[in-house]
């Protein structure tokens, strides 16, 4: 960038030829005009593939408080929200736009080596309250202290309720109330574990849909 003090005609402002002309901070100056491609249209499939993306991001938005920690370990160099969607991307979301599909049962929660607690159940025993039971799978490499996170999403409002921690693996049961929207509604349940501190979790399991009696 060349200065010009007093400039051939005083000083330069805007481009003329392949430079353009200004004054930074009160000091002329010239600097070389780089053309700016012009934009091409947007194909059609470049457009149906933002639209999708866009569909991806904003039904993941309810998920994010679990994703961010069932993700917790895939996070290198990215957040635990990219992580998730790059592994749900092109197995939850199938078609193309506006026809766009979700295949729920494919949903995943989290991802990880910890070894999930055995034989998972889940009912309603009340209008807005939601019954689990498993077994402990007190085997190497899990804590009685483990944690229960579980997703539940109503498909009507796209919205989630659930919890993340308050029940551990050697408690084999737990009674969670739901609240808002979610009440009376038909859900699906997405269950996983994680170690205290983070350290591991475990791949979520699908348990299907509840419907309240």
């Amino acid at each position: 960038m060349a200065k010009l003090p007093k400039g051939i005609l005083g000083p330069i402002s805007g481009k003329i030829g392949p430079v353009i002309g200004g004054v930074w901070k009160g000091i002329p100056f010239i600097k070389e005009a780089k053309d700016v491609p012009e934009k091409l249209p947007r194909t059609a499939a470049q457009l149906a593939n933002e639209a999708k993306f866009k569909f991806v991001n904003d039904w993941l938005i309810p998920f994010h408080p679990f994703l961010t920690v069932g993700f917790t370990n895939m996070a290198e160099g990215r957040t635990e929200i990219a992580a998730a969607f790059k592994t749900v991307y092109k197995t939850v979301f199938t078609g193309t736009a506006p026809d766009l599909l979700v295949d729920h049962h494919q949903m995943v929660i989290s991802s990880g080596p910890l070894p999930m607690v055995k034989n998972p159940a889940v009912t309603f025993t009340g209008p807005d309250l939601v019954h689990f039971t498993w077994n402990q799978n007190a085997v190497k490499g899990t804590q009685y202290n483990d944690q229960l996170m579980v997703a539940l999403y109503d498909r009507e409002s796209g919205e989630c309720d659930g919890f993340i921690g308050g029940a551990n693996r050697a408690a084999q049961s737990f009674t969670f109330k739901v609240m808002g929207e979610t009440v009376g509604r038909t859900l699906d349940v997405y269950l996983t574990t994680f170690a205290i501190g983070l350290t591991k979790v475990s791949n979520s399991q699908y348990l299907g849909q509840i419907v309240p009696g």
